[in-house]
This record gives C-alpha cells, sequence and structure tokens, in this order.
C-alpha cells in the first residue's frame, strides 16, 4: 500500500529538524565548525568559576604555617615554635655560648674558678657535696631552654620525619597532620616512658611500693637522673601547653578535657617538685607515659590500615586499663590511707618559706590533682568503651569517606580520630 507524503506535514518535519540542528550548533563543545552568527563571534568554553582543584605537588606541599621568614622575624612573632631551624639556633645560643666560656677558662683568659653563666640554662642546678641535687631557683631558666629543645624536636620531627613517612604511606589530606602528631607522641613518651621506669626502678617505690612515697620524707635530695627527668618533664608540659592553647594543632571535640588535662598534668608536676613529692610524682608519669605510647600507636595504626588496627585497639585498651586505672587508683588509695607514715614533725607545719610544706589538710591537696587526674581518664575510658562497643556490634572499624573528601574536618572521623587526643 502506498503512503502519502502531506507536503505540508513534511515541511514541518524539516522545520523541526532545523531547529534542532540549530539548537545543537548553539552548544559549543557540539559544535565542530564556525559558530553560528546567532552567536557572539567570542562565545567559547569558560572555566567554572571558583578555586581550581589543587594539584597533588600543592597538597603535599608544606604549609606556608611551616615556612620560615627570616629568624628575626620568626623570634619576633612568635613562628619559631613551628619554625625548627629557627628554634634550633635559639637553642644553640646558650650552647655556643657555654662552650666559648669552656674555651676562655681552657686557654687561661678566664680564671679557672670562673663560674659559667650559661650552664645554668642547660645543665640541672642546685649540686649538693654528695653528688646529688636539691630543688634551685634556676630550674626555672633550665626549663625555658628545653621549652625551645622540644620546640626544635617537635617540628623537625614531624615535619622532616613523620609527613615523608605519612605521605609515603598513602595517609592523605588531615589525616596527614594527625598522623604526625600521634607519631611524635610515640618518639616522645617512647623515650621518656623508659627513662620513667628507669629512674622509677632506682627509687625505693620500685613497682608501686607505694609506702615508700611518704617513709623517709621529705625526699628533698635527688639523684641527676630523677631531677633530670622531672624537669624534662616540665619543659615539656609547658611546650605542650604552649602548643594547645595557641591552637596549632587543631582543636578536637574534647579540646576543654585537653586543656583540663594539661592544666592538672601542670599543677602535678609543680607541686609535687616544690613538696619534695617526686617520688609519687615519677609514679603517676609512667602510668600515663607508657599508656600513650599504644594511645599513639594504636591510632597511627589505623590512620594507615583500619582492617589492620582492631589487635592494637584492644592490646592499647588492655594497657591503659592497668596502667591509667588500676594503677592511678592505687596511687590515690596510697594518699588517702597511707598519708601518715610520714613522721608527725614533718606533717604538722605548713611554712613554705622554711621549706616546710606538710600539714594536715595537704593531704588533699596532694589527692585533689590526681583524682581530677583520674576522672579526666575516666572520661576518656567511657569514649574508648564507646568506640571499641560501636565497632564490634554495628560498624567495624572502617571509615566510610571517599578520598576526595576533607579529612581534617571535624566530626568526620575515623574510629582511631574517635580517641582521646594526648
Amino acid at each position: 500500500m502506498s503512503t502519502t507524503v502531506n507536503p505540508r506535514q513534511g515541511q514541518a518535519n524539516r522545520r523541526r529538524s532545523s531547529s534542532v540542528t540549530n539548537a545543537l550548533k548553539q552548544i559549543p563543545l557540539n559544535h565542530e565548525g564556525q559558530p553560528s552568527r546567532t552567536i557572539h563571534e567570542t562565545s567559547e568554553v569558560q572555566p567554572l568559576s571558583g578555586r581550581p582543584r589543587p594539584t597533588k605537588k600543592e597538597r603535599d606541599a608544606l604549609p606556608e604555617l611551616y615556612k620560615s621568614e627570616g629568624f628575626w622575624r620568626d623570634l619576633r612573632t612568635g613562628r619559631w615554635m613551628l619554625i625548627p631551624s629557627s628554634s634550633l639556633a635559639l637553642f644553640l645560643v646558650p650552647v655556643v655560648l657555654y662552650w666559648n666560656h669552656k674555651v676562655l677558662v681552657q686557654y687561661g683568659l678566664l680564671g679557672n674558678d670562673t663560674p659559667n653563666p650559661f650552664e645554668k640554662l642547660l645543665l640541672p642546678s642546685g649540686r649538693l657535696p654528695n653528688g646529688k641535687y636539691e630543688k634551685s631557683i634556676w630550674d626555672i631558666t633550665f626549663c625555658a631552654t628545653y621549652i625551645i629543645f622540644w620546640s626544635f624536636v617537635r617540628q623537625f620531627v614531624t615535619i622532616h620525619i613523620l609527613r615523608p613517612l605519612a605521605m609515603a604511606l598513602g595517609i592523605k589530606g588531615g589525616k596527614i597532620m594527625r598522623f604526625t602528631e600521634q607519631g611524635y607522641a610515640i618518639f616522645y613518651f617512647g623515650i621518656l616512658g623508659p627513662c620513667g621506669i628507669y629512674v622509677m626502678k632506682g627509687l625505693p617505690t620500685w613497682w608501686y611500693k607505694t609506702e615508700y612515697f611518704w617513709i623517709d620524707y621529705p625526699h628533698d635530695q635527688m639523684t641527676w637522673e630523677l631531677k633530670t627527668y622531672y624537669l624534662m618533664q616540665a619543659a615539656y608540659w609547658l611546650q605542650q601547653t604552649i602548643i594547645l592553647a595557641a591552637k596549632i594543632e587543631k582543636p578536637r571535640k574534647d579540646f576543654k578535657e585537653l586543656v583540663a588535662h594539661h592544666v592538672v598534668t601542670l599543677w602535678l608536676i609543680w607541686w609535687s617538685y616544690m613538696i619534695h613529692l617526686t617520688y609519687i610524682g615519677v609514679s603517676v608519669f609512667v602510668t600515663m607515659d607508657i599508656s600513650d605510647i599504644f594511645l599513639a600507636l594504636a591510632k597511627c595504626v589505623n590512620y594507615v590500615s583500619e582492617a589492620a588496627s582492631p589487635p592494637f585497639f584492644a592490646f592499647f585498651v588492655g594497657v591503659w586499663t592497668y596502667f591509667r586505672h588500676y594503677l592511678n587508683l592505687w596511687i590515690l588509695w596510697s594518699v588517702y590511707t597511707q598519708f601518715e607514715l610520714i613522721d608527725v614533725s614533718e606533717r604538722s607545719l605548713f611554712a613554705p618559706l622554711q621549706d616546710k610544706w606538710l600539714d594536715w589538710w595537704m593531704k588533699w591537696q596532694i589527692f585533689a590533682p590526681i583524682f581530677l587526674l583520674q576522672l579526666i581518664n575516666l572520661f576518656w575510658y567511657f569514649l574508648i568503651w564507646r568506640i571499641l562497643l560501636r565497632a564490634v556490634f554495628s560498624q567495624g572499624l572502617s571509615d566510610e569517606r571517599s578520598d576526595d573528601e576533607d579529612e581534617g574536618e571535624e566530626g568526620e572521623q575515623t574510629t582511631g580520630d574517635k580517641l582521646k587526643e594526648q
């Protein structure tokens, strides 16, 4: 059967076809020839507005915050705490002056009995004739010097060792900064933790023989190892508090708890040092530092591979429970029940100008910072168990974000991120 085409219908079809063709020609990506005359001659594909996506080189580049603007400017602005070269130069000033004095004495330009004024910046003061040490006002200058030292160590290790390591392990985005923070914690506590055990082993309090916190009080004479360890810890925590207060590290959800932890820690350090209770101070340091090694290790493993992190996390929970709770509660129990082991003559007078510190009420002054520290630890312990139970019974130890998300955003943390920051 023949089909008759209506001339008007064919003309309409041609008009519609022509209209579609003209419309397609007005889309630059579909137009291979000259632009239509209905389009302005300068019409072309325009780039999307907004910031272009950074290249891999730009993403991996060190942030401007950690680049020196020159030593003197870094010194004036306080950036020296972030710049390893500047903090090292600042630390080397007393070192060079100390050895310069040694050379002048060696060559007779200064008398042999000329005291080295820079020694108090670098070495513990208060040496007694028997070779032991007592506390000294110059301990302040020692701590100030080693705040600079720990600033250099921290930034050198995080920028020049841990940051390249993180990128080599395939860590991206905000996780790089978190990895370097926790890697530095492993570095520091991995050194000071064993040092604390070594110092404690030389004391009568070895392994938490708590009665010797009080027997033969006051413990006003310290070995070189004990005094150096204590003051280095004090310098570290002062430096970390400055870092926290300046918000150099991105604040976490538990920022207030961290501030409280640092304040209580400094309170415990200085108060125990002033009132000759360094034995109990060393014991508290060990409980904190050893558990922090495994906390940081669990978090670093989690940043690299969440599938590999559960065994580390489980081991960390066990270590944390023993050190942060069992041993800390044992110390608290000692304060509560054994304080009276101190001779009555040494716990009946509060006279700081006479270096007499203990009266009956000081028992609670000793108890308070350790108890507050335990409350903060219990808060974190609750968070740890909540994360562990959720991981086991619901979501597992996984991060469902895609690689192109901002891994540094607060509130989008991995399981390891949700652990408390120390």
